[in-house]
């Protein structure tokens, strides 16, 4: 009986085998990085417009990032990333709604906006996201979406899987009872 010996590979003894995949991910690691530099910021305001908690906001804004690292490889290239970080925010913020107490309030006061540009006094900001925490979770994710990061309403029906006009639906309702709830005393600001 003869013995079938199967050739194996032969060792890589120049070490560049993994070289070029260290360097690879490097790469990649490098590409991620600069991601999060120019989008945790964005995400992070607009997660504590979502939950009024600038810690839970800091928590859902890694959460996402967490979620686009594990797919960075598959998403870095064929992917709006902008849009995709989004996505991932909106249903993290969703869920984290559906599953949360109705009774839970949070208090915080909100700081200043990263990019220096205040809008409005410090009162107007705090009745703004108060008024914004009274709202269903979905009218918050519109507005949000709608008007602090000033997207096109096909935009907002993307990210939140939603057609146009449900948008349209919900930013008008969500608007109207933003007045309702800010009173006269800012009807004029």
């Amino acid at each position: 009986m003869t013995e079938t010996v199967i050739p194996s590979r032969p060792a890589d003894d120049t070490g560049t085998g993994g070289g070029v995949r260290r360097r690879g991910k490097a790469a990649r690691d490098a590409e991620f990085t600069a991601f999060v530099e120019s989008a945790a910021t964005r995400l992070r305001r607009s997660a504590y417009l979502m939950c009024r908690d600038w810690h839970l906001a800091q928590d859902l804004t890694q959460h996402t990032l967490a979620k686009m690292y594990a797919s960075w490889a598959r998403i870095r290239t064929a992917t709006n990333l902008e849009a995709y970080s989004r996505r991932v925010l909106m249903n993290l913020v969703l869920d984290r709604q559906r599953r949360r107490s109705g009774s839970e309030i949070v208090l915080a006061e909100l700081p200043d906006r990263p990019d220096g540009a205040a809008a409005g006094t410090p009162e107007l900001r705090l009745a703004l996201v108060d008024a914004l925490a009274r709202l269903t979770v979905e009218d918050r994710a519109v507005l949000v979406l709608r008007h602090a990061e000033d997207h096109s309403v096909d935009t907002v029906a993307a990210i939140l899987g939603v057609s146009a006009s449900v948008v349209k639906m919900r930013n008008a309702r969500a608007l109207a009872r933003l007045r309702t709830l800010l009173g006269d005393e800012f009807a004029d600001r």
